[in-house]
């Protein structure tokens, strides 16, 4: 099979020019416009740029051109910008299939969404889902993303996994015993969790401090003067939010404060279940209503801001408030929530650098990465009254 650079030197012109005069990419002096027509006539050729070609136009051998595509073994800087600037000007596309199957690579991360009850969202985990893949993309992989059955959370990782479709997996919304996770680690499958599942397993995770931050956000009520705090939580079961829930005791231990029956909410992770366990507390003898609340997601703060709201409380004056995430709401919510700040984007490109290094086995500095929280104080804790 004929190639550029043979038409090239039939038709007496640089292999760039023939490349030109074939693709229409630059203009050409007609007369030599036609001699390389003629020259790939006479050949049989039609334009198709291969790693040969790029090879020729950068005066190495295919072998480095595959080097510094590949990117997989040592080549100098000077040789790596010729080798690109000559793929550039042949608008060289590589075989993609033809390199994954060399390399035994799909250069496809797989990614679960979380399960959702209909009506209800985790606006953190969307935005964590944006970074990851942003960060995936910088390392020259994407994101497969699918779906998963709660009931039989497994079945999608193994025919994933059976059919060579994935290289690795990125999981978020883990819980406690996770089936995901003890899977993936009996099928020996690279990967990396947000979230933790137990303290006995080893693998590779970057978690928020849950704990710390709603200990972090207690303090600073109670250095408020608050004594009486509520906490609305998710339902009991759920590893993150039980670690909340624990730093709120962490807390008020450390403060010599008890908590009273009934300062201690259950609900989903909704604005609506939050507003009803807020209108509980409400309802309260004014002795023993808390005066400050505590909930585990800026999603719950808001509903229960809301409901304050409607039912002419002054939040921040008569009641305080606290969320967790620091979603974008968080500031144009009237008053502006104070919350714990998680740093998604850094968060994420952690756990892409993880699994980075898990698929290169290249041993990490630290596997497992625990991030605190940042306390973000605004208007709904503001120390505006002495407090009973």
């Amino acid at each position: 099979m004929a190639t550029l650079k043979q038409v090239a030197a039939l038709a007496k012109v640089p292999l760039l020019t023939a490349y030109h005069a074939l693709s229409g990419a630059a203009d050409v002096p007609p007369a030599q416009r036609e001699s390389v027509r003629a020259a790939a006539e006479q050949l049989g050729y039609s334009l198709n740029v291969t790693i040969k070609d790029v090879a020729a136009l950068a005066e190495v051998s295919i072998a480095t051109v595959s080097y510094v595509l590949n990117d997989s073994a040592p080549v100098s800087a000077a040789t790596r910008h010729r080798v690109l600037e000559a793929a550039a000007a042949l608008n060289y596309r590589p075989n993609v299939n033809g390199r994954i199957l060399q390399a035994n690579k799909t250069r496809l991360i797989g990614y679960g969404w979380h399960n959702l009850k209909r009506g209800h969202s985790a606006p953190f985990l969307e935005r964590f889902a944006y970074w990851m893949a942003q960060a995936v993309e910088s390392y020259g992989y994407h994101v497969l993303t699918f779906a998963h059955s709660a009931d039989s959370p497994t079945d999608a990782y193994r025919e994933l996994i059976q059919t060579n479709r994935v290289d690795g997996f990125i999981l978020s919304h883990t819980n406690r015993n996770d089936p995901r996770i003890r899977y993936l680690l009996e099928a020996r499958v690279p990967f990396v969790a947000f979230g933790r599942a137990n303290d006995r397993w080893d693998f590779p995770y970057v978690d928020v401090d849950g704990r710390e931050g709603v200990r972090l956000v207690a303090e600073h009520l109670i250095g408020l003067g608050h004594t009486r705090l509520a906490l609305i939580g998710w339902p009991e079961g759920s590893l993150s939010g039980d670690a909340r829930v624990q730093g709120y005791f962490d807390a008020l231990d450390a403060a010599a404060i008890s908590p009273q029956t009934g300062w201690i909410k259950r609900a989903e992770n909704s604005a609506a279940a939050a507003a009803a366990a807020a209108a509980d507390l409400l309802e309260m003898p004014l002795a023993t209503r808390p005066t400050a609340i505590l909930c585990v997601s800026d999603l719950m703060a808001v509903g229960v801001i809301n409901h304050l709201n409607r039912c002419g409380v002054q939040v921040g004056y008569d009641i305080a408030v606290s969320g967790f995430d620091d979603d974008p709401i968080a500031e144009l919510i009237q008053p502006s929530l104070t919350t714990l700040r998680q740093p998604v984007d850094d968060l994420a490109a952690q756990v892409v650098a993880l699994l980075m290094a898990e698929l290169e086995r290249i041993p990490a500095p630290q596997r497992q990465i625990l991030v605190a929280p940042q306390l973000i104080v605004r208007a709904s804790t503001a120390p505006q009254r002495q407090f009973p």
